[in-house]
């Protein structure tokens, strides 16, 4: 086993350690934690920085020196401490601290081929994460969030978007009037995912600057959404479910709309 000569050993009492305590919860605004290999491995392959690296020697885990070379910290803990600071049933001895980028609204240039999703209330950091890499997979310019429940930085999050959260732009407004408002100013046509919607999601052109919007698992789009009278769009159900998976309906509408622009 790899033995990096900078890990220091640390205890329950040390800040970075309460740090990743409060960051196991629920996050914090523009941090995450990473835990696991396969989540480490994706780390590299992102600009994020790593503010700490953490890893426990009696966990097993080889050439740890790949994994802190980038950490601006790194420190050794306990199989004790590790049994309190993870999140997974069996916990593979790697822990983070990584910085989310922060993206701004007037930072985006779109053009006729720009895809945007629009997340709205969604309220489960599992089905965020996977929206995250949904719109990552059809390659979308960002993700907008309105109506936010659940944190970016959640460490779900970063396991369901397979890190992808680390690299997909994501936008959040205060109110939906501000989010519409910015979509229309750079000429977006926007579609509502309702499935009551007459009209189905094969019927658009998808020609020119294209979002659409899903809502939250419980209750749907926020009525200030219908408000602002965009266009709606429905998935025809042929079966017995009332509707779709809020992430595998937005993976449905994004490629159909970037097979459309790409020509396929």
């Amino acid at each position: 086993m790899t033995v990096h000569p900078a890990a220091r050993p640390i205890g329950a009492q040390h800040p970075r350690v309460r740090d990743l305590l409060a960051l196991r919860k629920d996050g914090s605004p523009g941090r995450i934690m990473v835990e696991g290999t396969w989540e480490h491995d994706r780390l590299p392959t992102t600009t994020a920085t790593i503010e700490a690296f953490f890893w426990c020697p009696e966990a097993g885990i080889p050439d740890v020196d790949r994994y802190a070379a980038r950490a601006a910290e790194v420190y050794r803990i306990s199989e004790k401490l590790l049994a309190r600071l993870s999140r997974k049933s069996r916990p593979d001895g790697l822990l983070s601290i990584a910085r989310v980028p922060e993206w701004r609204p007037h930072a985006f240039c779109f053009s006729d081929r720009s895809l945007v999703l629009v997340a709205d209330g969604v309220e489960y950091a599992g089905n965020l994460g996977t929206l995250i890499r949904t719109a990552d997979a059809a390659n979308a310019d960002c993700l907008v969030l309105t109506s936010r429940r659940a944190r970016p930085t959640h460490p779900a999050v970063y396991s369901a978007s397979r890190g992808t959260v680390l690299s997909t732009p994501i936008v959040e407004f205060d109110d939906i009037p501000s989010a519409a408002a910015w979509l229309r100013s750079h000429r977006f046509r926007v579609h509502l995912a309702d499935p009551a919607a007459t009209g189905t999601y094969r019927v658009p052109r998808y020609d020119g600057p294209t979002a659409f919007v899903v809502g939250s698992e419980g209750s749907g789009l926020s009525r200030a959404w219908h408000d602002q009278g965009f266009d709606a769009v429905s998935i025809p159900m042929l079966g017995q479910a009332d509707s779709l998976n809020v992430a595998l309906s937005a993976g449905i509408l994004l490629f159909e709309a970037r097979a459309r622009k790409e020509g396929w």
